[in-house]
């Protein structure tokens, strides 16, 4: 009956004594033969211990390879994590800068709306005060114009004055023809007038004044 906790060694093959009996067996035969039996078992001690050294060694990499593993599937979801906060913050960051960009630019559109609209005040004004000036020109022309036919009336006449006081009349210079102050007012259009300055000269604004 074999036990499982019973451990057989060389040694003690070697050591073990069968006894002698009357017509047993060959001593010399017995002895050969616990003699082989004992190598064989010391080879095979020599393979198991080799074989558990071999295995062991075998558990021990299956175990760093398991190890390694976890570490790579942990880095693996280390990385799609961090990929995804990586992405997400681009898109927020691209979205911030989109948003900026339009609000930029609705603010350029703004200011340019907003200086055009500016200008063509500008414009307004310059076009009512060119206006103004020119109607102010056109009055004080005519009012000029008024009085200088009203003195031309009442101006004396040359001959007669000249025998009133006892001058030969060949003596008279007659005046130098020149064109009607009428012409030369008519002469003076708006469009002759779009160079002149926005403001009317001073003497221009005394002569309204008056």
């Amino acid at each position: 009956m074999q036990d499982e906790a019973f451990h057989l060694t060389p040694l003690d093959v070697r050591r073990y004594d069968f006894g002698s009996a009357l017509r047993g067996y060959d001593k010399v035969r017995v002895d050969q033969f616990r003699d082989q039996v004992a190598e064989e078992l010391e080879r095979l001690s020599r393979l198991t211990a080799d074989l558990e050294g071999k295995a062991r060694s075998f558990h021990e990499q299956l175990r760093a390879f398991r190890e390694r593993d976890k570490a790579l599937n942990e880095a693996l979801v280390s990385a799609q994590q961090l990929r995804g906060e990586i992405r997400d913050q681009a898109d927020r960051e691209a979205q911030l800068l989109v948003r900026e960009a339009r609000a930029e630019g609705d603010r350029i559109i703004d200011d340019a709306r907003a200086e055009v609209r500016r200008m063509q005040t500008e414009v307004d004004a310059l076009d009512r005060m060119k206006r103004s000036y020119m109607a102010q020109l056109r009055a004080l022309m005519t009012r000029q114009l008024m009085e200088l036919e009203a003195a031309e009336q009442t101006m004396p006449d040359m001959p007669a004055l000249a025998t009133s006081i006892g001058a030969p009349m060949n003596t008279v210079v007659p005046p130098t023809p020149r064109p009607s102050l009428r012409a030369e007012v008519a002469m003076l259009d708006e469009d002759a007038l779009d160079d002149a300055p926005p403001a009317a000269p001073s003497w221009i604004d005394q002569s309204v004044d008056e």
